[in-house]
């Protein structure tokens, strides 16, 4: 399963630098100078290998120069492009409380008392951190189907068991209410 670990906001400046972002905890392994990226232009099948010629920080971004790529209208034709690493290729972090996405998404959702919540659809990063998105079960408080994001965070998510595929949830009030 290919794996997004950043997506190409822009160009920068005109000597072809990308502005990347980034969509992974190891950016300094993933664009580190000499990696190997697989790339997916948007709504394309068509999976293309760039060389990571040099990567910085600036402005709070990743900037990434690529091989071949040596002036802003070649870096604008990346515009929208997906850097991709097969989940495969990835190895456990050995740390019981940190998940890759994929491993999360599919899981089943479950209260404290077993009451079936719904399934893991997606996880969402936002500025004020990680939600699950969860699809409701039929009969799960509400319409069936329906989403219902949760603060992934240790005091509503107590436990997370990938071998069993279930999420253990201890929501306060109201969070599962529909609006």
């Amino acid at each position: 399963m290919d794996l997004v670990v950043g997506r190409v906001a822009k160009s920068h400046g005109v000597r072809g630098e990308l502005v990347v972002e980034v969509r992974t905890d190891e950016p300094e392994l993933r664009f580190a100078p000499g990696a190997t990226l697989r790339g997916r232009a948007p709504k394309s099948e068509v999976v293309r290998t760039f060389t990571v010629e040099s990567a910085r920080e600036h402005s709070g971004r990743l900037l990434v120069r690529i091989e071949g790529v040596g002036d802003r209208s070649a870096a604008d034709t990346l515009r929208g492009t997906l850097f991709l690493v097969d989940s495969a290729e990835l190895t456990s972090s050995g740390d019981p409380d940190e998940f890759y996405d994929h491993e999360l998404e599919g899981l089943s959702v479950r209260l404290a008392d077993g009451t079936e919540i719904g399934t893991v659809s997606e996880i969402l990063h936002s500025a004020a951190g990680e939600l699950l998105s969860i699809r409701a079960a039929e009969g799960a408080g509400g319409r069936s189907g329906r989403e219902i994001l949760v603060p992934f965070v240790t005091a509503i998510v107590p436990t997370v068991s990938i071998a069993e595929g279930l999420i253990v949830i201890d929501p306060p009030e109201g969070l599962l209410d529909e609006e």
